[in-house]
């Protein structure tokens, strides 16, 4: 699988406007619903442009790749958290890549520190979980925690998990742009 690495906040809204609409992994919404409300939830608890910015892109791997939509209920997982820390690195600073490459280990670390966490993940987002290697064991807990944005991908989690509702409502990608630029390199 070759990956698309981009050098400019215009190639990211190309992706956007040319893949956006593709189904989000078994949700009832597609990417580009999803990657707004995240961004949206982000935003309204006052984060810095850099963690909006990282709310926004945190599953662009899943637009870059060619693997289907239903890639994890075919037991594969496309790591698309790496693929998109990746793709962006020319763009964007450790502060937004950081936690988009952490945010499936974050899920991974709450489902294992956070006892009422797990019955809150959509079905699909269980099935990923599995493919992503499951719980953690105390080693990989250290290891999560010594990273230094393990925090702000702690929080983008959060958002990712919430940014799953086809009645929400938000701004147009337009109204991101300003944070993208504030927050690039």
């Amino acid at each position: 699988m070759s990956l698309r690495i981009v050098s400019s906040i215009s190639e990211i809204v190309d992706v956007f406007e040319q893949r956006g609409n593709s189904e989000y992994g078994g949700e009832d919404v597609t990417q580009i619903e999803h990657a707004l409300q995240s961004a949206t939830l982000a935003e309204s608890e006052s984060a810095s442009a850099e963690l909006i910015s990282a709310a926004l892109l945190h599953d662009f791997g899943h637009l870059i790749h060619s693997l289907p939509d239903d890639a994890p209920d075919n037991g594969i997982d496309d790591f698309h958290e790496a693929a998109a820390a990746k793709s962006l690195c020319e763009v964007f600073p450790d502060s937004v890549t950081e936690p988009i490459k952490l945010h499936v280990r974050a899920k991974r670390y709450l489902c294992t520190t956070d006892k009422n966490y797990f019955s809150k993940l959509s079905h699909a987002s269980v099935t990923s979980l599995n493919l992503q290697g499951g719980t953690m064991s105390d080693q990989e807990l250290h290891e999560f925690e010594s990273y230094t944005y393990w925090q702000d991908a702690l929080r983008l989690r959060v958002w990712d998990d919430l940014a799953k509702d086809p009645k929400i409502h938000t701004p147009e990608l337009s109204h991101f742009i300003d944070f993208l630029e504030s927050a690039r390199n």
